[in-house]
């Protein structure tokens, strides 16, 4: 996808990896609505604030009205409460699904017709190493994003006939305020991950695999386990 007066919807996009992805896009002459729950908090020289929440219906069919001429959706928006699956709040665990995997989804399914009526386009899901990785202590995130991993692969292929390609963007710890307890050495730049995003979408690449650590366990899913 040419990204050169593309126009793009970012989620989540006043802060982090959002904030990155909605700057160099502009940066390559795209047009841009910086989507956030509080677009007051928007800040990037450039784009146009848009009020829309991943986990409200209403708003991301306003969102759409406004948004009338996009052709990229970037589901950026997440959360991560940390939470185990045995002993996590329900409501937090709930919580995460709701913004992780049906916000994309809502959005997906609203955003979806307006970019084939405008010629087709692009969707790219930002998803994570524990996507196939799954730690107890964060179970509730794992759980949340393996779904959007089923979602990115079904979706790419109910939505390819309409010329919209969805690609998914692995990764694992970023300098950003979800990873701001993770070792310092173990957080990758968000400018280098979008960047690598982008240029995902520019090739059409189904999956972008961000870092070693994200390559590394992708390649382990196709190990069999054996019994000892």
């Amino acid at each position: 996808m040419e990204l050169k007066n593309a126009v793009a919807v970012v989620t989540g996009a006043n802060r982090g990896l959002g904030r990155h992805l909605a700057g160099q896009l502009v940066e390559r002459g795209a047009k841009v609505y910086a989507a956030a729950r509080r677009p007051e908090t928007v800040d990037l020289p450039g784009v146009t604030p848009l009020a829309l929440d991943v986990t409200d219906p209403s708003s991301i069919q306003a969102a759409v009205d406004v948004a009338s001429d996009v052709s990229l959706l970037i589901n950026n928006a997440g959360i991560s409460t940390g939470s185990s699956l045995m002993t996590g709040d329900l409501d937090a665990v709930r919580l995460e699904m709701e913004t992780n995997f049906y916000g994309p989804l809502t959005a997906t399914r609203a955003f979806a017709p307006v970019i084939a009526s405008n010629g087709g386009g692009a969707i790219l899901n930002v998803l994570s190493v524990l996507s196939w990785l799954h730690p107890a202590q964060l179970g509730s995130y794992a759980a949340s994003k393996a779904a959007a991993w089923a979602l990115t692969d079904a979706t790419r292929e109910e939505l390819a006939p309409l010329g919209i390609t969805v690609s998914g963007l692995y990764v694992g710890f970023m300098d950003t305020d979800m990873a701001a307890s993770a070792p310092t050495d173990m957080k990758s730049d968000p400018a280098d991950i979008a960047a690598q995003a982008l240029y995902g979408i520019e090739t059409g690449l189904p999956e972008i695999l961000a870092d070693d650590t994200t390559r590394q366990v992708r390649r382990s899913l196709a190990d069999v386990p054996t019994l000892k």
